[in-house]
């Protein structure tokens, strides 16, 4: 037994549970009797001791994402902790290093430190699904960037079919006929939706995407190189190569210098992300803009407003991104 049976039950959410049961926050009696009620109906007894300790606030946040080797997580990371130091907390941070059973164990571990809240950004979208259930079910829980679904949280992260709606357009106003995929595979929300949004305004713009310029590797720059060799030895060359992240560009970008194919004279090559290296690199690459400092001020926004004792539904936030034209598409 649960403290979602317990909700579902009392038809109120988990957080309001936990609060009811535990008197950590105000709760009016009628919805305190409806929750206990349906918790003698069902037999929950929960977790007396980490009731106990959570009266008390440790002001710590837990945040675990795939890996803090990626620049776009590094940099969310930082403007995460800026943003919990003006709320008065600390970040408690992990790696799941892209690994759902490790990814479990670290929000175990997060959970049995007694932390107030969880920030997470998902490995996978299905196989993440239990873990982080289990996890909201017991602490206040923000998804950012990636979410799995089921889940009573909030979420916050960027319009992916915004993003590609404007990095589409803008290669179709370049003259682009023609263009590749190239990303990560598909297990995980951002990416199926980066995707869906390439082919939809690919097909809305008339650009022809052929079946196998489309792939799916994953987020490192070694995968760009192997996926720039693939491409460039199966012809026809298409006129651009749109990137699901940075990484991936700027390793399709190494892989054309080293194969004598001039970016962008005979090939436009766009990333995802704006990571500093997107500027630094030859030539500088157009990408999409993810607004790291706006993600990360939403994310603890809507924590610290469960941790305020605001009932409120789980709200989705996708912010707008933006596009930062460089030379790797300048013709």
């Amino acid at each position: 037994m649960t403290i979602r049976d317990v909700a579902e039950l009392a038809q109120v959410s988990t957080a309001t549970v936990s609060r009811a049961l535990s008197g950590a926050k105000p709760v009016s009696p009628a919805v305190v009797d409806q929750v206990r009620r349906a918790a003698d109906e069902l037999g929950y007894a929960g977790n007396g001791i980490a009731s106990a300790l959570r009266r008390s606030r440790t002001d710590t946040v837990g945040m675990v994402v795939p890996s803090i080797a990626n620049p776009f997580f590094t940099g969310l990371v930082e403007h995460v902790e800026h943003a919990l130091q003006d709320a008065g907390r600390q970040l408690f941070l992990c790696s799941s290093r892209s690994d759902p059973e490790l990814e479990a164990q670290r929000l175990r571990s997060l959970v049995a430190r007694q932390v107030d809240g969880i920030i997470i950004s998902p490995v996978h979208g299905s196989l993440s699904t239990t873990a982080v259930r289990r996890a909201a079910d017991e602490l206040p829980l923000v998804q950012v960037d990636r979410y799995v679904t089921g889940v009573d949280s909030d979420w916050v992260g960027v319009d992916d079919d915004a993003a590609l709606e404007l990095v589409m357009e803008h290669l179709a106003d370049r003259g682009v006929r023609s263009a590749a995929f190239v990303s990560s595979q598909l297990t995980n929300s951002s990416t199926e939706l980066r995707v869906a949004g390439f082919h939809r305004h690919a097909e809305r713009l008339g650009i022809a995407v052929r079946e196998e310029d489309v792939l799916l590797g994953e987020y490192s720059i070694e995968w760009g190189r192997q996926a720039a060799v693939t491409l460039l030895a199966a012809g026809p060359r298409p006129d651009a190569v749109v990137c699901a992240d940075d990484l991936i560009a700027l390793g399709m970008l190494q892989a054309c210098a080293a194969a004598g194919v001039d970016v962008p004279r005979d090939l436009l090559v766009t990333g995802f992300d704006d990571i500093p290296f997107a500027a630094l690199s030859h030539p500088p690459l157009t990408t999409v803009r993810q607004p790291q400092a706006e993600i990360a001020a939403e994310a603890v926004r809507l924590l610290s407003r469960v941790l305020g004792a605001q009932e409120a539904p789980p709200s989705r936030v996708a912010l707008r991104p933006s596009l930062t034209v460089r030379s790797s598409t300048s013709r």
